[in-house]
């Protein structure tokens, strides 16, 4: 039993190591051919938006608003792909909620 526990005890640190990691791992998605660019950790926490001037048309708010919507969800598509494959690496697969 106690070799067991050492295990469990031994992967909730590098968990914890990888979560760690991943708090400081900025990802960027873009829009628009990079008009729009943001970073965000890879646990989903944004960090910048970038906006190209060109971006910017006061007749067309709809289009940059539909860029910085595309942008981040670019940007949390990475940040989740980036947090499973090194999480995978400790659970060997295995989903555990609320790691990622």
């Amino acid at each position: 039993m106690q070799p067991n526990m050492r295990m469990i005890q031994q992967m909730q640190q590098k968990i914890q190591q990888t979560q760690d990691e991943l708090a400081e791992t900025i990802v960027e998605g873009t829009a628009g051919g990079g008009m729009v660019t943001v970073q965000v950790t890879a646990l989903k926490s944004m960090q910048s938006i970038k906006i190209s001037p060109e971006a910017v048309d006061p007749n067309d708010v709809e289009m940059l608003e539909d860029l910085i919507v595309a942008a981040i969800n670019d940007a949390m598509a990475n940040a989740e792909s980036v947090a499973a494959s090194k999480m995978s690496a400790i659970t060997g697969g295995i989903k555990i909620p609320g790691l990622t």
